[in-house]
C-alpha cells in the first residue's frame, strides 16, 4: 500500500508532503499531496510523524448514514441524507489533544467515521463521476457535545468547538483501493473496541454523498466530506485516549484533556508547530 500525507522529521525541523510507501517503510518528498510527484529522496519512516494533511475550506458530516447509529437513538430513516457543517477550526492532526469545552452540560462524545478528501473542484456532478473527485480516503472522529445537539436541533454548535475533527494519520489514495464499500472502520477508548462496522452498511454510499453534496455547494481540492458513525457512540473524559481505526489505512490516535486546565490562550499548537516527542509514530498500525 502507499499513502499520501504531511510529515514532520524532529531532527530536521522539516514539514513535508510525502508518499508513504508502507511495504518499503520509506517517505519520499513529494510536489504536494494533489501532485504526487517526487522530488527528492525518501526517508525512513521511523524517522517520522504524520502531522496534519489539508486545511479544507469546510468539512460538511452526514448524519444518520447507518441503521444501528439511528436505531440506537430510536431515530427514523432518513430519505435522503442528512448534512451538516463543521467549522475549519475544528480540525487537528494526529496525536493533538482533544479539548473538552468548559461549562458545556452533558456528555462530550466520540464518533468514529471515514473521511473522503476531495480531489479536485466539483460542482453538480453525477453520482457515476464522483470517483474521479475523490483523492482518498482517512480516519476522523467526529467529536458531539451531545446535550447542545439535542437543544439546538441543528448541529453547528454542538460539532464546531475547536478540536472536535481529529483527521489523519494519512490519505488512503482512491486508486489504491476503489472498493470504497469494503473499508472496515473500528473505534477503540482506551484500547476497548467500541464501534466496528463496514462501509458497505452505510444507507448513502461514498459517490451518492458526493454527488448529492456538490448539488448543494462546491467542493474544492482538501475538502472533507465525513461519511458518518456507527453504532456504540459515547462519551469521552479527560485522560481518556480514542482511536479511530481504518483497517486498509492505519489508526487515528488522540488523548483527550479539559480547556479549564490549561492555561488561558495557550492552547496546544498543532504539531505541525511544535517538537514532538519521540515515539508518536508507533501505535499507528494496529498490530493483528
Amino acid at each position: 500500500m502507499h499513502y499520501l500525507g504531511r510529515f514532520f522529521h524532529l531532527k530536521k525541523k522539516l514539514a513535508f508532503d510525502g508518499l508513504y510507501k508502507s511495504d518499503e517503510a520509506l517517505v519520499y518528498p513529494i510536489e504536494s499531496i494533489f501532485y504526487p510527484n517526487k522530488t527528492g529522496s525518501p526517508y525512513s519512516f521511523n524517522q517520522l510523524h504524520p502531522i496534519l494533511f489539508t486545511n479544507p475550506s469546510k468539512i460538511i458530516g452526514v448524519g444518520k448514514n447507518y441503521k444501528s447509529h439511528i436505531k440506537e437513538f430510536d431515530s427514523k430513516i432518513p430519505s435522503e441524507p442528512i448534512i451538516f457543517l463543521k467549522s475549519p477550526s475544528a480540525v487537528i492532526g494526529p496525536s493533538d489533544k482533544i479539548l473538552l469545552p468548559k461549562n458545556i452540560k452533558g456528555n462530550i462524545e466520540y464518533e468514529g467515521e471515514v473521511a473522503i478528501v476531495i480531489k479536485k473542484k466539483a460542482e453538480k456532478i453525477s453520482e457515476k463521476n464522483a470517483p474521479h473527485y475523490i483523492l482518498g480516503y482517512t480516519c476522523a472522529n467526529d467529536i458531539t457535545a451531545r446535550e447542545l445537539q439535542k437543544q439546538d436541533g441543528q448541529w453547528t454548535r454542538a460539532k464546531g468547538f475547536k478540536t472536535f475533527c481529529p483527521l489523519g494519520p494519512w490519505i488512503l489514495p482512491y486508486e489504491e483501493f476503489p472498493r470504497f464499500q469494503d473499508l472496515s472502520l473500528k473505534t477503540y477508548v482506551n484500547n476497548k473496541l467500541v464501534q466496528s462496522t463496514k462501509t458497505s452498511a452505510m444507507l448513502f454510499n461514498i459517490p451518492y454523498l458526493i454527488s448529492f453534496i456538490s448539488q448543494v455547494m462546491t467542493l474544492n481540492p482538501g475538502d472533507i466530506i465525513l461519511t458518518g458513525t456507527p453504532s456504540g457512540v459515547g462519551p469521552l473524559k479527560a485522560n481518556y485516549n480514542v482511536e479511530v481505526e481504518i483497517e486498509q489505512i492505519g489508526s487515528l490516535i488522540n488523548s483527550v484533556t479539559n480547556e479549564s486546565k490549561l492555561i488561558k490562550n495557550q492552547l496546544p499548537q498543532a504539531k505541525s508547530e511544535i517538537v514532538y516527542k519521540s515515539k508518536k509514530s508507533k501505535n499507528l498500525i494496529r498490530k493483528k
